[in-house]
């Protein structure tokens, strides 16, 4: 069964709060999530605001991705990371935007062997890459997963309800989970 909610998450890999100008702001902790609805498709722009202090949440973001958006005004080690780091999580579908009069050649030594070889330069304008980015959530028809399949959630958050139990936000990556199914938790293995 299909259902007609389509969902894209998109790494944004670029100066601090570049995605607000993408979508509305939502949970924020390491990483923040902005996100942007049209109808029933939904694109959720992920934000890892604690790198390059730290960097697990560059590897939360790259993780949780379907896309990337990384915003590129010049040539410096943190670019190099982001480089690596996409491409060792296979994050396959991407686009660049290019600042500080940086032309896609400028890169393309950089790119080259990596995943993000097959990128797409855009220019810096939010609502057409809004537009786009929504048009590519409508494709991505979400599938209701099937008995005993099991569910991957990178957990943001979570926090105790009396009388309900432990709630958790986090995004669901791969499969699917459903009321009341019991979950582990990793490392470790609650």
């Amino acid at each position: 069964m299909i259902w007609n909610m389509g969902n894209l998450n998109v790494a944004v890999l670029g100066p601090e709060g570049y995605a607000k100008s993408l979508g509305k702001r939502g949970t924020a902790s390491d990483i923040v999530f902005y996100n942007l609805k049209k109808g029933d498709d939904t694109v959720t722009f992920i934000e890892p605001t604690r790198y390059p202090e730290r960097l697990a949440p560059l590897f939360y973001a790259a993780s949780m991705a379907d896309a990337a958006l990384i915003v590129v005004s010049e040539i410096t080690p943190i670019f190099g990371e982001w480089v690596l780091m996409l491409d060792e999580v296979g994050v396959g579908r991407g686009y660049i935007v290019l600042q500080n009069y940086l032309v896609p050649e400028d890169l393309m030594p950089f790119l080259r062997g990596t995943v993000l070889e097959r990128y797409e330069f855009v220019d810096e304008d939010p609502i057409a890459l809004r537009d786009r980015l929504l048009a590519e959530a409508h494709t991505r028809a979400s599938v209701r997963p099937g008995a005993g399949t099991v569910g991957s959630i990178p957990i943001d958050h979570h926090f105790n309800v009396r009388g309900i139990g432990t709630v958790i936000l986090g995004g669901i990556v791969r499969g699917g989970i459903k009321k009341h199914d019991t979950l582990k938790i990793y490392p470790g293995e609650q």
